[in-house]
């Protein structure tokens, strides 16, 4: 009996089919440091339809006007998991106003958090932040006599990110410093859309040059282009 062939799987989709995952009241963890690396045509679909009460979860928010921030500094955004939010002084006003609920997370424990929420773990242990605001209402644990802080990990209904390139399968390259984060987070999703700057039939691309397998992605769409500027430049 002759072995009928495989189809092969096929995860580009459309920026209709993006959105209908994304919700109001959606939580969503996003790639990228600063607004570089943050998917821009997911963004601005985000904005054009007016999805409201987010939950975000990244690194920063960003600046006013830059990635992430535009969702942010709109009021879009009802909570925002982060290591800082100091670039986008509009996040700090509406912090202040008690318009946005900000959970600070220092930065390598905030990577630490999303990457055992993609790996299946239960919590992870550190000692950075005994003594500060971070450890208030955490549960602490005693490890070789050392007193240590229980971070939990952190997952999200959908993960976005940015690739450079990807294959059908969802196999995604990255353009150097707007990979920040992005591997991690594309684990921590229950669902991950890769917005890609080119897509290109599965095989193609260098499995040594693949950081993130597609495995992780479930949806991968064609990016209009970045509209990424450097704030200080």
């Amino acid at each position: 009996m002759q072995k009928s062939k495989q189809k092969p799987v096929n995860k580009v989709g459309t920026i209709h089919e993006a959105l209908s995952y994304i919700h109001d009241g959606s939580t969503l963890m996003f790639g990228g440091f600063g607004g570089i690396g943050n998917p821009p045509t997911l963004i601005d679909a985000i904005l054009e339809k007016g999805i409201k009460d987010l939950t975000l979860i990244g690194n920063d928010a960003a600046f006013p006007d830059i990635g992430i921030g535009r969702i942010v500094s709109r009021g879009l955004a009802k909570k925002i998991i982060a290591s800082h939010i100091g670039s986008n002084p509009v996040a700090g006003q509406l912090m202040t106003d008690g318009k946005l609920e900000v959970e600070f997370s220092p930065q390598g424990t905030l990577a630490e958090r999303i990457r055992a929420g993609g790996v299946g773990l239960k919590g992870i242990l550190v000692d950075v932040g005994l003594g500060s605001m971070v450890e208030e209402g955490k549960q602490k644990v005693t490890v070789d006599g050392k007193t240590c802080i229980l971070e939990t990990p952190l997952r999200a209904e959908v993960s976005i990110v940015y690739a450079k390139k990807a294959d059908t399968f969802g196999n995604l390259v990255y353009d150097t410093s707007a990979r920040n984060t992005s591997p991690l987070v594309a684990m921590a999703g229950d669902y991950t859309i890769a917005e890609v700057e080119e897509i290109v039939p599965a095989g193609e691309l260098d499995p040594e040059c693949v950081v993130t397998p597609g495995i992780f992605v479930d949806m991968i769409i064609q990016s209009k282009g970045v509209n990424w500027t450097w704030a200080w430049e």
